[in-house]
């Protein structure tokens, strides 16, 4: 008989069968100084009717997935007041209850925290025939804990690589994932966070932290600029939504929301 063959000093490499080659697109390719803020929804009217019509095309989508037992992610990242959640609702307002959940992220609690970051993340993800939304996300790793020092340099750095893996994981096993970012300029974010402070209804959404973060505009740009350039693959892409007007917004999202999911 011959003797084994040694795997000594052999190791797994990118071009290794069936490992994980994560396809990146090129640096640059998404950049927010790239994105229209002019940019408008037509007339009210219109919008809203044709915000109708993308509705009951996204829940024909739902219930094509909840049969054929496919699911779907959707992640929501932004500024503070660029309109995730009023995106959100009107995405699900005609969704079947039933068949998706919203997931709002905030700190981590004390169990989460005894746990890898991406744990109460993996905890979440759809089971098949359903889709997941994602009010902030896994993203938070590269982002608010970066720029505010929960995290070293060390955990963050390598956390793109982390996340890259975690969602290679769940689109090769059939999972449709999109991320959205909503960008807004620095002179709206200012009017919205007024107008939150004066709504008797909203103004429990503006807060210090809130206020804090404005200040950090430049480190939170360079924070999402090398998210975009780590994590912007084609199996998982972002798409970053003009939203300095709210129907504009809207309208993006549940175009590309129809687009991923009618395939």
């Amino acid at each position: 008989m011959g003797s084994k063959k040694s795997n000594k000093g052999r190791r797994f490499t990118d071009s290794t069968p069936l490992s994980y080659d994560f396809e990146v697109f090129k640096p640059g390719t998404l950049d927010l100084d790239d994105v229209d803020l002019e940019a408008k929804a037509p007339d009210r009217k219109a919008a809203d009717a044709e915000i109708l019509d993308l509705q009951e095309r996204l829940f024909e989508l739902q219930v094509r997935y909840w049969l054929e037992k496919r699911r779907a992610v959707f992640v929501f990242e932004g500024w503070d007041a660029a309109g995730k959640g009023g995106a959100i609702k009107r995405m699900t307002a005609l969704m079947d209850p039933r068949g998706y959940k919203v997931w709002p992220i905030a700190a981590p609690g004390e169990e989460e925290r005894a746990h890898h970051y991406l744990w109460r993340f993996a905890t979440r993800m759809p089971p098949r025939g359903t889709i997941a939304i994602f009010d902030r996300s896994w993203y938070g790793r590269v982002l608010v804990e970066r720029i505010e020092g929960y995290a070293t340099e060390p955990q963050w750095q390598r956390a793109y690589d982390e996340i890259n893996a975690f969602e290679r994981m769940h689109t090769e096993d059939g999972c449709t994932m999109v991320k959205f970012f909503l960008h807004i300029d620095q002179d709206e974010q200012l009017q919205r966070f007024k107008d939150r402070e004066k709504d008797p209804i909203k103004n429990f959404k503006i807060g210090t932290d809130d206020w804090r973060n404005r200040k950090r505009w430049k480190d939170y740009t360079r924070a999402y600029q090398d998210m975009f350039d780590r994590t912007h693959r084609p199996d998982a892409p972002w798409v970053a939504v003009a939203a300095n007007d709210k129907r504009h917004a809207r309208l993006t999202v549940l175009r590309h929301a129809i687009e991923a999911l009618d395939t």
